[in-house]
């Protein structure tokens, strides 16, 4: 699927949040309650990480050029990074008018159509979230997989923020809102530093996950029953795209047309079981000691 396609997924995340954020500040102001607020205000966070969204994700469409000769796929963690930021800055503003509410509880209004309202909201968070997180994964779009999580931690979340409000509603205890209001700030909190964990390891260059690395030891073990040797693998992921670098060891006395004959299959197969990946090869006499001397990323000089 080509790009434009996945800033369509995006429209759709600003479009939901719009009406989310209308429909629960409604409700927020139908019922006075401060969970139902803490719902709002996680939309406005779902809102401004879509619009961050959008444009990471047009810059990371864009081709390699000279200043980026690996293209701008990194561009990605920026988004989910700075959602994870802004929804750590929702969560104490949830804080500070949930500790507000607690110290002077305030009886709740208009319940049924309240509810009925943030319901309707979730509905729409929860067919949007499952539609990203889909494309997120068949794409290998952090950014699409990192707004379908907020979106369905919402859910979630306004799932407890209503039974809450179902239990103030059948016992009277206002103090249950803004305790619940308490309860969503600390789920937002542990949703913002995933996030921002994520996103700090992909900028930091993190290897593939292992059982991807698994998969391509599987395709490495298959060559060296045939007498062939690697080393020096490394492998990191850059958004949608990751890089595989292997040293490969052949007979000294293989042709240079061999040796690049037998590479390129090795490429192949990695790619086939892995097509999301580039793959780098290095060619070396499995006999000269000197093969055996570059294993490391900082190679000393002689």
């Amino acid at each position: 699927m080509t790009q434009p396609s996945l800033k369509s997924y995006v429209w759709l995340s600003i479009g939901a949040a719009i009406a989310t954020i209308a429909l629960k500040a409604w409700a927020w102001w139908l019922t006075g309650s401060v969970g139902l607020l803490s719902d709002a205000l996680e939309s406005l966070v779902n809102l401004a990480g879509a619009l961050m969204a959008l444009w990471m994700i047009t810059l990371a469409a864009q081709p390699a050029d000279d200043r980026h000769a690996y293209g701008h796929s990194k561009a990605e963690y920026f988004s989910s990074g700075f959602e994870g930021f802004l929804i750590l800055a929702a969560a104490c503003s949830i804080a500070y008018a949930a500790v507000g509410r607690l110290l002077a509880p305030q009886p709740l209004e208009a319940l049924g159509v309240g509810l009925l309202v943030s319901v309707l909201a979730s509905l729409i968070n929860l067919f949007t979230g499952w539609v990203l997180l889909r494309a997120g994964r068949q794409h290998r779009s952090i950014t699409l997989e990192a707004d379908a999580h907020h979106l369905l931690t919402d859910v979630w979340t306004s799932a407890g923020v209503l039974l809450g409000l179902v239990a103030v509603w059948a016992t009277g205890w206002l103090w249950l809102d803004p305790v619940l209001a308490l309860l969503v700030a600390a789920n937002i909190v542990w949703t913002g530093v995933k996030l921002v964990r994520r996103s700090a390891s992909g900028l930091m260059d993190e290897s593939l996950p292992p059982e991807q690395l698994q998969t391509i030891h599987g395709v490495l073990a298959a060559y060296e029953a045939q007498g062939i040797a690697f080393h020096a693998l490394l492998t990191r992921q850059a958004g949608a795209r990751a890089f595989v670098t292997v040293h490969v060891l052949v007979p000294g006395h293989w042709s240079v047309q061999q040796g690049h004959d037998q590479v390129e299959l090795i490429e192949t197969d990695i790619r086939r079981a892995l097509p999301h990946v580039h793959v780098l090869t290095h060619l070396e006499p499995i006999e000269d000691p000197l093969s055996l001397a570059d294993q490391e990323l900082e190679r000393p000089c002689p």
